[in-house]
């Protein structure tokens, strides 16, 4: 009686999952490489779950989404997000949802709760207005989505941390815990609490203990990203008038700083600190340093300027609703005063997907193959 329940669960939640695969997956079923992927961050990869906030962080208008197969969607670039790249790669037919609009059986293949302008810490982006942090982010999965798969599963523990193992979590935070926050001292104590090297001591404990709480949740296999030469986007190169440097230099050693100490926190848990965990470390510092030295290389002309935004460098003030964007997009880095082309996240998410060029210790492909 006993192994009859249990082969009555397995065939449950194996129909829910094919059920869902056939519906979601961009390539043959047998190609989808990962059932589920969750996602967790901030503009960068936001997808819509910021656009019925009173914020001043919303994408929820044109041009936003301009060469989007589905329009205006709420994410911050003119295309894809890198993590819908991702999606593409790992073989799903439809990208992975926003949280705000998804529940019941649409978890069981993941959903995004990135938030724009949310960080580590839980005041990140008050500037702007409401948001989600990581702390709420990683709440949300522990209190909302767990329950509800945990039903699906018909309370089997074992057999939905088992599923748990086999999906992909990433997260990219801490680019707004310095943007929208440290280096905003009118609004925020940080920078006058904390030295550079203090404030990323702290944001560091703060994050791992978030993403070890994820692996107490279930996570297995993470995707970590590194913050990018942020003291070299549109935005910062509007307001920055250094002699001897494009870039705002002090940025973005403060940001080596986090990044190097995200890596060693990798190397930590994939030491033995969370058993039976992989978390993989992205580079997007490295990579912005390489792109900015050779941007012909891959296909760029513009590095400095903003697709549609106003002002200097098109980064004094962000796109605006309606406003007329730049003819060809493929030939910017930037979309707007913060966020990435379509372009860029589409050869950031090839480079990190099957190349060890800026992944570490494995890349994505390797860590899905786990």
């Amino acid at each position: 009686m006993r192994k009859s329940k249990e082969l009555g669960r397995l065939l449950f939640v194996l129909v829910v999952w094919l059920r869902l695969s056939a519906r979601a997956c961009s390539q043959p079923l047998q190609q989808q490489q990962v059932p589920c992927f969750f996602i967790f961050g901030d503009s960068l990869v936001d997808n819509g779950n910021n656009n019925r906030m009173i914020t001043l962080a919303r994408a929820n208008y044109r041009p936003y989404g301009v060469d989007f197969p589905q329009g205006v969607t709420g994410r911050f670039t003119n295309g894809r997000t890198y993590v819908d790249v991702l999606a593409e790669l790992l073989g799903f037919r439809t990208y992975i949802p926003p949280y705000s609009r998804t529940r019941g059986a649409g978890l069981m293949r993941g959903v995004n709760l990135a938030s724009g302008a949310s960080g580590i810490r839980d005041e990140t982006g008050d500037n702007l207005g409401g948001h989600t942090s990581m702390n709420q982010q990683v709440l949300t999965f522990g209190n909302n989505i767990l329950p509800e798969m945990r039903r699906l599963f018909r309370g089997d523990a074992n057999e939905l941390n088992s599923y748990l193992s086999r999906c992909i979590f990433y997260s990219g935070m801490g680019s707004n815990d310095y943007l929208n926050n440290y280096y905003m001292p009118n609004f925020y104590t940080t920078s006058s609490d904390f030295t550079t090297k203090a404030y990323a001591a702290a944001l560091l404990q703060d994050y791992s203990r978030q993403l070890t709480q994820l692996y107490s949740f279930g996570a297995r296999k993470v995707i970590v990203t590194a913050i990018g030469q942020i003291g070299c986007i549109p935005y910062q190169l509007a307001r920055f008038h250094g002699n001897n440097s494009r870039c705002n230099e002090d940025i973005n050693n403060a940001i080596v700083m986090f990044n190097s100490g995200l890596k060693k926190l990798v190397d930590n848990f994939n030491g033995g600190q969370l058993p039976g965990a992989k978390f993989v470390y992205v580079d997007a510092y490295q990579s912005t340093v390489d792109l900015y030295k050779n941007p012909n290389a891959s296909g760029f002309e513009v590095i400095d300027k903003g697709c549609c935004g106003v002002g200097r460098n098109n980064g004094q003030i962000t796109c605006l609703p309606l406003q007329q964007a730049c003819q060809d997009r493929t030939k910017h880095l930037f979309w707007d005063a913060f966020h990435p082309t379509d372009t860029a996240n589409v050869g950031f998410g090839k480079a990190t997907f099957s190349s060890g060029q800026y992944t570490y210790p494995i890349n994505i492909q390797q860590l899905a193959m786990l």
